[in-house]
């Protein structure tokens, strides 16, 4: 599932505009947009350091939030933000309006785990296709990471979309059975003795 929700408090912004934004930013705040669920664009400010924490935390473009807009209260979900080029902080936030009944496009996370039940213990190589997934779904039911269990394959194999459990409601943006990972060869190819070994253990 994903990660728990969260809320923000936010304040509504008459000014936009470069100037505006920068004094924002100065004093702390974050400029941002809510837009979508057919309804006008709201422009507002957010803390600069309860933003930051929420982008480091992980997850943020996956979990749905409330923003609390001088006591109303929206639900939303992250669709951009920009960071500063070169003093890697935030600068702008956008956000979609989302309700039950919102579906949407997200990019999730995908690991792996059993890699010693696999052909890696003996020196092959993950070679990972895609680290996230894009998939349509419920905009209250987003999966926090996709899980791919690798026991049992061999070099040579590949894994898809397909042998990934999708929840119910969740499908995948693109319509073909695409590769995630291939497990590979390593360049100085495979010591024969330790895969014997391997083998014989």
């Amino acid at each position: 599932m994903s990660k728990e929700s969260y809320e923000l408090k936010a304040e509504a912004r008459e000014r936009v505009g470069k100037g505006s934004s920068r004094e924002l930013r100065r004093n702390g705040l974050i400029p941002a947009v809510i837009y979508g669920d057919k309804q006008a664009p709201i422009s507002i400010a957010l803390s600069t350091n309860e933003v930051t924490k929420r982008i480091h935390a992980g997850g943020f473009m996956t979990t749905v939030a409330t923003i609390d807009v001088d006591g109303k209260k929206i639900k939303v979900l992250p669709k951009d933000y920009q960071l500063d080029p070169v003093r890697d902080f935030t600068m702008h936030v956008d956000f979609l309006r989302v309700s039950g009944n919102t579906l949407v496009n997200v990019e999730i996370p995908v690991h792996f785990e059993n890699e010693e039940k696999s052909d890696i213990k003996i020196g092959g190589v993950l070679n990972i296709v895609r680290h996230e997934v894009e998939v349509h779904c419920p905009a209250d039911a987003i999966p926090e990471f996709f899980n791919i269990d690798l026991s049992g394959k061999k070099i040579g194999d590949s894994i898809h979309i397909s042998e990934v459990t999708l929840p119910k409601g969740v499908t995948p943006v693109i319509d073909r059975d695409f590769t995630i990972a291939t497990i590979i060869a390593p360049a100085a190819g495979i010591d024969e003795s330790a895969a014997e070994g391997e083998a014989e253990a």
